[in-house]
Order: C-alpha cells, then structure tokens, then sequence
C-alpha cells in the first residue's frame, strides 16, 4: 500500500473540517447546530482515521517521529478543547480563538513532516 493511500482519507476529513470551520466562523454567533456538529464530527473521525493509520504504519517508531506524533495528538488535544472552550463562552475567547487558528497550522507542519519521515525510511 502507498503512503500517500495511507493518508488519503484523513487528509480529505481534516480539509472538510476546515472548511466546515471557516464556514462556521463566517456565519458567526449563535452557530448553526448543523454545521457545529458536522464540524465537530468530521474533526473527530479525522482524528480516528489518522491514529489508525498511523498505528498501521508504525513498526519500528524513531524518536523524531515520536515526537512528531506526540506533538501532533497534542495539536488535536488543543483543538478540540479550545473548540469546545469558544463554543461554551468559557475563557478568554480571544486566547482560545488564537490557539484554535494557530493548531491547524502546527498540525499540518507535523503531519507534512511525519510524512517525509516515514517517505524516507520505505
């Protein structure tokens, strides 16, 4: 199987959460019940297909990817708990609207970086 096979329907879900969540932001408050949970849902069967690919290709772990992983499930963690967060007026909402747009980003970085890891080692 192709590593870029591998990761196909995870990176399909996490484009479709975001656009699900620009979408979301511009029809702004009160959200859409619809697309907050659609959101939501596509967000966490993102983050469900990506650990069960990950543990697939995962033999011999090094310490960078690890570290890769470890960071990435760290980003999702951030995600859904500063998602969470906005939604129920909790905190500073600005403080969680920055962690939440700038986890996506660090997210991608490590899963681009993840990816040549394991291109490298096959």
């Amino acid at each position: 199987m192709k590593l870029a096979n591998i990761f196909f329907t995870p990176g399909i879900l996490f484009l479709l959460t975001l656009v699900f969540g620009f979408w979301l932001s511009h029809v702004g408050k009160p959200y859409n019940g619809l697309l907050f949970n659609l959101h939501k849902l596509i967000a966490l069967a993102c983050v469900v297909f990506l650990g069960i690919q990950f543990s697939k290709t995962l033999h011999a772990p090094d310490w960078q990817l690890v570290v890769l992983l470890a960071t990435m499930a760290l980003c999702a963690i951030a995600l859904f708990a500063s998602g969470a967060l906005m939604s129920a007026g909790k905190l500073d909402y600005a403080l969680m609207l920055t962690i939440h747009r700038v986890a996506p980003g660090v997210l991608v970085l490590c899963c681009a970086l993840a990816f040549n890891f394991l291109t490298r080692k096959s």
